[in-house]
């Protein structure tokens, strides 16, 4: 079967043959129907992630699919070690799997999962978000960002939340899908932290998550410190999560000692094992309710998979989650 073939760290993968999956135990060959490439692949591929030296090169790159059963049912499962769902065939276990509603499609379907996932931990339990209270979202122009803001707005109540980014016309279609205000992250700092330093003013921001850090998160830090002894207090839950901005910020130690920031981090080890289980029994069915129903939208472009040399080497648009279809 055709694949996307990892054959080195550092280089991009190539459309070649890989071995077809074989069911045993319990596990049934499924079709794949599309896979998203997500930041967590481009990572390992690049070497760049701690998991990277684990991978069994040459491999077929891709953790999770919209398949088709051999009964012929349409559902969301992820890839069994050693296969990977970047590819026309693969290893599942159809009791692991979730259906997908029948009016969301393929793409949707394979794009928002992991994101949602993502989003939904830090907004619930690193956030500890609760109804009414306003969120800034720095690095809301994102796939996982622009989710995170649907999610703080419609599922969690958040009574105003702001999204910050660099991409003007994709601040536009932020705004469109539930942001109550947006700030473009411009060359200049001043207008930036002006915008800030006013929406924190106006509804003091209890749930930041950063997928940013660097000089962004260094505006947002100081908009949040005070220098007023008997300025009152407010807390905020500062979540970092990624660092697309930079891996390093300048942080005075006056900040923290000046203002109720509680800073955070969202990843493996932040959130309880035991809330993983969730994803499957709570999380993702919701999340395809929410598509199902039009709450919330995934922005997708579909490419075939015989044209993942050329997607990895491309930039996709921001906000925009690829999608990789086999050839057919």
């Amino acid at each position: 079967m055709k694949a996307a073939v990892l054959e080195e760290l550092g280089q991009p993968p190539r459309y070649a043959e890989a071995e077809e999956p074989v069911p045993t135990d319990g596990l049934v060959v499924a079709d794949v129907r599309a896979a998203a490439v997500k930041n967590i692949e481009r990572a390992l591929a690049a070497g760049s992630h701690y998991g990277s030296g684990r991978l069994p090169l040459p491999c077929v790159l891709g953790h999770d699919a919209v398949v088709a059963l051999p009964d012929g049912r349409r559902v969301f499962a992820g890839a069994t070690p050693p296969g990977g769902a970047m590819a026309e065939r693969l290893l599942v276990d159809p009791e692991q799997t979730l259906p997908i509603p029948d009016s969301v499609d393929d793409a949707s379907a394979a794009a928002l999962p992991n994101a949602a996932a993502s989003a939904w931990f830090a907004l619930e339990y690193a956030g500890q978000i609760r109804t009414g209270q306003s969120v800034l979202v720095l690095g809301g122009t994102g796939v996982t960002g622009s989710l995170a803001v649907q999610l703080a707005k419609r599922r969690f109540g958040a009574g105003k939340v702001v999204a910050a980014g660099r991409n003007v016309e994709r601040l536009g279609r932020i705004s469109e899908l539930g942001a109550d205000a947006t700030i473009e992250l411009g060359p200049a700092d001043e207008p930036v932290a002006a915008q800030l330093a006013r929406h924190h003013a106006e509804h003091p921001f209890d749930v930041v998550l950063d997928y940013l850090w660097g000089k962004p998160a260094e505006h947002v830090l100081r908009t949040l410190a005070n220098d007023d002894l008997a300025a009152g207090f407010h807390r905020t839950r500062f979540v970092q999560i990624g660092e697309m901005a930079g891996a390093t910020i300048e942080l005075p130690a006056a900040t923290l000692r000046s203002a109720g920031i509680e800073l955070v981090g969202q990843g493996g080890g932040s959130v309880p094992r035991e809330a993983f289980g969730r994803i499957r029994s709570e999380i993702l069915p919701a999340v395809f309710s929410m598509l199902a129903d039009g709450t919330i939208a995934a922005d997708t472009q579909v490419r075939p998979l015989s044209e993942v040399t050329d997607v990895w080497t491309t930039r996709a648009p921001s906000g925009v989650r690829v999608v990789l279809v086999p050839d057919r």
